[in-house]
């Protein structure tokens, strides 16, 4: 009943165990039901990678952020223009201001412009939220720390460190504790689950379910 770790990939159990396991497999049938020693489905394997890594990358800032209020700032300031207001079609309008912003911002806001676009009427919705805020001096923290949610721009619900006026930082990290978090009982839960499967007999060795003894 030793573990055995010259060929952990194959089984983490002795040959003694590994017997012993097959015998109360082959005297043991609850309900009816045999145990086959068959190995996971790789589907399955995939399918619990591929929930572990889109849990992730939606919550990171480049796939899960959502935008925030500031970069959409000199939008607003255009809406107002001679040239946009000529201008009847709703999307030609929007097309109008996208083409005389984006080149004067920098490449990060340029970043998040292209991943939230937005439309003439989403501007109309956001607009006055925006010059309120701008008027309240954003009540108190800047534009970055509100995200534009829907067709409201509410504060973000980041809690980050304090600022010198005491008040926290409300802007989504690009890492936080949580992921360190997630990391270390994901991490916990594969090898875990490795350790308990390495130590069944290996899924070439099947169990007698005829009775005799193997």
């Amino acid at each position: 009943m030793a573990w055995k770790l010259d060929n952990p990939l194959y089984s983490l159990s002795d040959e003694e165990e590994c017997k012993q396991i097959l015998r109360m497999w082959e005297e043991e049938k609850p309900g009816g039901l045999w145990e086959g020693n068959n190995r996971i489905p790789f589907p399955v394997i995939l399918l619990l990678s591929f929930i572990v890594l889109t849990a992730f990358m939606l919550t990171m800032p480049l796939w899960g952020q959502r935008p925030t209020a500031n970069i959409y700032q000199d939008f607003v300031k255009m809406m107002d223009n001679p040239a946009v207001q000529k201008i009847e079609d709703p999307k030609q309008k929007i097309q109008y201001i996208y083409k005389q912003v984006f080149p004067s911002v920098d490449k990060r806001t340029q970043g998040l412009l292209e991943r939230h676009p937005l439309t003439w009427y989403d501007l109309e919705n956001l607009a006055p939220q925006l010059r309120e805020l701008e008027q309240a001096g954003g009540k108190g923290y800047p534009l970055d720390n509100y995200n534009v949610v829907g067709d409201k721009i509410v504060l973000a619900n980041f809690v980050g460190a304090y600022r010198p006026d005491g008040k926290r930082k409300h802007i989504q990290p690009w890492w936080d504790k949580g992921y360190t978090i997630d990391a270390f009982y994901v991490s916990y839960f594969a090898l875990a689950m490795v350790l308990i499967i390495k130590r069944l007999p290996h899924f070439s060795r099947k169990p007698n379910m005829g009775g005799q003894d193997k």
